[in-house]
């Protein structure tokens, strides 16, 4: 090698000269925090980023420190002249020294910071949201929604462990008024790098039940600025206003107006402001209703007492006049009764008449036709008697026949004519190829039992 070779310390410390004398004082430089965080003694690491204006690709990054002792006095001052913790997605103007470490390389150490450069940027970013919302045309579209007149059925956009959720649903379920509402939460974060996606989650969990819900309300209780900050975020406002419902928020500040307060349809102070809004707007109806019927009652009331005035005028104008007519009516009332009460009578005695005549045709009718089916049922019992008799008198016979034929049938009168009977071992031969050589067998007279032994059998 034609050069002494450096070791990896003795080239970070030659680049640590050449930094500390090319940069030999600090500078302000203006940055976004990427990353913070504070370890166990109190010093602040941070990673610094700075992106390009057009494409927001990140086109430069750097390590940075703020010593516990600077930080003890740097967090409380910025924090409260901003009202916000220093805290990812902020863009900060820091007064830095660029320092150079052979173990820990390149880094900036931050001296001090201008909170008024971060009020500015985040006013500024306030302003180009609005901006933007404006040019697009849809900053009011969700003022634009009609509130029903009772709005009753209410989604609620919250933490479930918030105070400000608590005091929204002790208001609404303990008024006055004894009001019935429907609420139904949709959890979300409500601060946060998460709350935005959160908040915008909830919002089209809801949007699937747009039919059934009259409003949505956005509550939170309070807390500092930065706590806040999601709800000046764009998409979420822009969210808001392509809603399909009414949007009431009750965040909980009463210093700033959030964009989310601007473009939503009504903005109240606190979550029970938003509470009263709502049993407000059913009173309101209320009273409407109890106006409505006591004009109404009052009319129909004027109507009455015009109509019975006019009737009274008229009563006392046609009453001469009613009572003629009725009286010419009743006198010929009872000529009509009169000449109806006979006609009635003769009608009566007529149809009597005639019932009488039709009940001696029915009697006379019932009995001939008696004493015709009496005949036929006499000739049919002849009839029947006759079939019986002849019936069991055959019957008869064939059983005389069957008696007889039976008795000459007996075995003992078989055996009388000269018949035998031939059994082996207890059992009747009918055939010769039951028996066998030497085999015993019974012959059965008429009178007596012969034994006889088998010689041959001939088959």
């Amino acid at each position: 090698m034609q050069n002494k070779a450096l070791t990896l310390f003795e080239l970070n410390k030659t680049v640590q000269l050449v930094i500390n004398d090319s940069f030999p004082k600090s500078y302000w430089v203006i940055a976004e925090i990427s990353e913070i965080k504070v370890n166990y003694k109190g010093h602040c690491y941070l990673e610094l980023i700075e992106k390009d204006q057009g494409t927001e690709n990140l086109i430069a990054k750097a390590r940075a420190i703020i010593w516990s002792n600077t930080f003890k006095m740097l967090k409380p001052y910025f924090e409260s002249t901003t009202g916000h913790e220093l805290s990812t997605g902020l863009k900060i103007l820091v007064y830095v020294s660029v320092e150079f470490h052979e173990l820990y390389g390149y880094s900036l150490n931050i001296k001090d910071i201008d909170p008024c450069y971060t009020l500015g940027d985040l006013a500024k970013k306030r302003l180009e949201t609005l901006k933007r919302l404006e040019n697009e045309g849809v900053i009011n579209m969700n003022k634009e929604l009609s509130l029903p007149s009772v709005p009753q059925k209410i989604a609620i956009i919250s933490s479930e462990t918030a105070a400000g959720f608590g005091d929204f649903i002790d208001q609404i379920e303990n008024n006055i008024f004894h009001y019935k509402f429907y609420v139904k939460l949709f959890p979300a974060l409500m601060q946060g790098k998460e709350a935005e996606e959160s908040i915008i989650g909830a919002l089209n969990k809801i949007c699937k039940y747009e039919d059934f819900f009259d409003a949505v309300v956005i509550i939170r209780g309070g807390g500092s600025q930065s706590d806040l900050s999601c709800f000046n975020n764009y998409w979420l406002a822009y969210h808001i206003t392509q809603f399909p419902l009414p949007v009431i928020t009750g965040i909980g500040h009463e210093q700033d107006e959030s964009i989310v307060d601007i473009v939503a349809h009504t903005k109240m102070k606190t979550p029970t402001a938003v509470a009263e809004f709502l049993i407000s707007k059913i009173s309101e109806f209320d009273s409407y209703l109890v106006n409505l019927q006591n004009n109404f009652a009052e009319n129909v009331n004027s109507l009455i007492l015009e109509k019975k005035s006019t009737l009274n005028f008229v009563s006392h104008k046609f009453s001469p006049l009613v009572k003629s007519k009725l009286t010419k009516k009743e006198s010929e009332l009872n000529i009509l009764f009169h000449q109806f009460e006979i006609s009635a009578k003769n009608y009566f005695a007529s149809k009597h008449q005639l019932l009488n005549n039709q009940f001696s045709n029915i009697i006379y009718s019932a009995e001939n036709c008696i004493n015709q089916k009496k005949q036929e049922f006499t000739s049919i019992y002849k009839i029947i008697n006759l079939v019986k008799n002849s019936f069991f008198n055959r019957k008869k016979n064939q059983i005389e026949i069957f008696e007889k034929t039976l008795k000459y049938l007996k075995p003992e009168n078989i055996l009388k004519r000269g018949y035998s009977l031939t059994l082996v071992n207890g059992i009747i031969v009918k055939f010769a190829d039951q028996l066998k050589k030497n085999d015993i067998i019974e012959s059965r007279l008429s009178k007596g039992i012969v034994e006889s032994k088998v010689r041959k059998v001939f088959k």
